[in-house]
């Protein structure tokens, strides 16, 4: 039996067609209606042309049509590839451009300019998800189409399924090429799961996380839950509403919700709250078992490349403080002789698109090359101790220095720049602008920001500022010393 994503849906539609698949506030979709909503959004985007093998853009914040269009992409065969809708026009084009879709689907907020974008990208087609009629509205075509399923095409477990984009330390995007198999296999929970799983979502819908998250429900037969923004009381009301088994969230978004009084909300129903992707605090999970008496706590590794790497089970998160647990089944973990994490397995990507050096570069022998450095104890459980790359990863984004010292150096009174990753307990890392002043005096921080906005988004702007009055280089090559920089500031030297 081939390891297909549409069949995830087919049987949930037969098997538990009234169960919740999919809520976001007071709108809900059951499993026969989100089945049979993606029937009529593939009918849809097969009239526009589009069929197996083809790549759809979409250019939207998080939503239950997001879902949707999700579906009816893996129905038809065409490879799903979410773009951060947090990118302005000029940091989106060149991503979409490097994707070569055959379709850019834009959300109201971004229909605007999603044709003038799509023209800079060269884009043949783009359509709305949300707009004012038939001709230009993805919603109202679909609408307009039978309600009848649609023939599928003769998918092969290796095809793509989706396209994931993530930053490399040169600030030029990659996109992450996963196959229908990889993406099953990412959420299958074991064929004894035999309790629907209700999960609170706090991942945007253009992120791995989120649809790794959606996935793993619904293999269950149960629902994710969209909260967005992920504040602490949308992720609360949603576990409230909708009577939530999971919730998942960064270490600072769990900050968020520990800072408010949970007692306001019935929260009886939580059986898993679970964290990861950043760095870990002991006090945290101290916190969480405080707070959550009697669910399980789990601390999760893994990048879109790979999947999950680690897993620190409940029964170790105190036992083992700092860790990341240990490869989970089916999966091979080992360090290289410089320490850098390496992982093997069924579920890593197939490749980066349209890059084969890039991935010739990550992927060594069928060893998938993580850039993150480790240590192992002396029972094999993993620590993350640093990074090979400069990439800086703040609160689950992968952030590009360059990209960001490109703007932060026309900012007025910088003379020179360099951006790092300041460790922070919440964030993983914060991106710290260190700055050397220029004659009329250094920006303040505010000024930064106020110069960053609009040309970078907001994840990627500084949270940070450090005046030097010289960056450190490397005397034969004069590049600047990064981890000197970070050492400096966390030392106060």
């Amino acid at each position: 039996m081939a390891l297909l994503i549409p069949d995830v849906f087919r049987r949930n539609a037969a098997v538990v067609p009234d169960v919740l698949a999919a809520a976001q506030d007071a709108r809900s979709l059951t499993h026969a209606q989100l089945d049979a909503a993606a029937d009529r959004m593939a009918a849809a985007l097969r009239e526009r042309g589009i069929g197996h093998g083809d790549r759809l853009v979409t250019w939207c914040d998080t939503s239950l049509e997001v879902c949707v269009a999700f579906v009816a992409a893996a129905r038809l065969g065409a490879v799903f590839a979410p773009l951060n809708a947090r990118l302005g026009p000029d940091e989106a084009t060149p991503v979409i451009r490097m994707a070569r879709p055959a379709l850019l689907i834009a959300d109201a907020e971004r229909a605007g300019d999603a044709g003038d974008v799509a023209k800079r990208a060269g884009v043949p087609d783009v359509v709305r998800m949300g707009g004012s009629g038939p001709s230009d509205d993805l919603l109202a075509a679909s609408a307009a189409q039978p309600a009848a399923a649609v023939e599928e095409p003769a998918l092969r477990e290796s095809d793509p399924h989706v396209i994931f984009f993530t930053s490399g330390s040169t600030g030029l995007p990659k996109g992450v090429v996963i196959s229908h198999r990889a993406s099953w296999l990412r959420s299958f929970q074991g064929v004894f799961r035999d309790v629907p799983e209700r999960t609170v979502c706090m991942f945007p819908l253009f992120h791995m996380a989120g649809f790794t998250l959606a996935l793993g429900a619904w293999q269950t037969r149960g629902a994710i839950i969209l909260a967005a923004p992920p504040t602490a009381a949308n992720l609360l009301d949603a576990v409230q509403r909708h009577r939530a088994s999971r919730l998942y969230c960064l270490p600072a978004v769990w900050r968020r919700i520990l800072d408010v009084d949970t007692s306001a909300w019935d929260l009886s129903s939580l059986v898993e709250v679970d964290t990861g992707t950043s760095a870990t605090p002991m006090e945290l999970i101290r916190e969480l078992k405080a707070r959550f008496p009697g669910t399980r706590t789990r601390v999760f590794y893994g990048s879109t490349e790979c999947g999950s790497g680690a897993l620190l089970g409940d029964a170790d998160v105190l036992r083992k403080p700092g860790s990341v647990g240990q490869a989970p089944p089916g999966v091979e973990l080992r360090l290289s002789d410089a320490g850098e994490i390496c992982v093997r397995s069924d579920m890593l990507m197939d490749g980066y698109f349209d890059s084969p050096e890039a991935t010739a570069e990550a992927i060594r022998e069928g060893w998938y090359h993580s850039g993150d450095l480790a240590a192992l104890d002396d029972e094999g459980y993993v620590s993350i101790v640093g990074r090979v790359r400069d990439v800086i990863r703040s609160g689950g984004e992968t952030i590009a220095p360059a990209e960001v010292e490109s703007v932060v150096a026309a900012c007025p009174g910088v003379a020179e720049c360099a951006v790092v990753g300041i460790p922070d307990s919440d964030w993983g890392e914060v991106v710290c602008a260190v700055v050397v002043p220029g004659p009329e005096g250094a920006p303040d921080l505010d000024a930064l920001q106020a110069h960053c906005a609009g040309r970078l988004a907001r994840f990627k702007q500084p949270r940070r500022l450090e005046l030097l009055e010289a960056l450190p280089r490397t005397a034969a090559t004069r590049q600047v010393q990064r981890s000197a920089i970070v050492e400096r500031i966390v030392t106060g030297g």
